[in-house]
């Protein structure tokens, strides 16, 4: 579930990017849709897999949420949770009154940059359990790592292009 967690995310983030994504050619409001689709995935991913492993701890009788891994991939299911709310504000953006649409997008990216790092972070800390050291060694190991190093290069690119260092017009 890590796994498709991560890709589908990526994926949904990188919908927006004009020289990466694979809906290059599609409408602003179709992306749009495909990105609220994939993140919708991306939860429902995240909460099964929490399901299931959860499940699975309770019947051999281990402790859940005691390692870095657990706690970090708890924190950004819950965080998941939160930033798919706060995108349903975006598709309806008159229920925030006192925001604007371009402040609201700002914070929607910024926050979910954020949760893409937690992500990242909890898939790098699965990395490091002693299952996947003893199954993954060697070269293979360090380019695993090197997987969400690079695509959160990539993403916080994107995000801080896009949102953060875009020069604001002064009327």
């Amino acid at each position: 579930m890590s796994l498709a967690f991560s890709f589908l995310m990526t994926e949904a983030l990188l919908v927006f990017s004009p020289e990466s994504s694979l809906l290059r050619s599609f409408s602003r409001k179709a992306k749009v849709r495909f990105h609220w689709a994939l993140q919708l995935l991306v939860l429902l991913c995240a909460l099964l897999g929490l399901a299931i492993i959860s499940y699975n701890k309770y019947l051999n009788g281990k402790a859940h949420f005691v390692t870095w891994h657990g706690l970090t991939g708890l924190l950004t299911v819950l965080y998941a949770s939160m930033q798919c709310t706060g995108g349903v504000v975006l598709l309806y953006p008159k229920l925030m009154k006192n925001w604007t649409l371009a402040k609201l997008k700002v914070y929607h990216a910024t926050s979910g940059l954020v949760g893409y790092l937690l992500g990242c972070a909890s898939l790098m800390l699965a990395m490091c359990s002693l299952w996947f050291t003893t199954t993954v060694t060697g070269l293979s190991w360090y380019l695993s790592m090197l997987c969400p190093i690079l695509t959160s290069l990539v993403i916080m690119n994107q995000v801080s292009n896009a949102y953060l260092y875009r020069k604001r017009i002064q009327p």
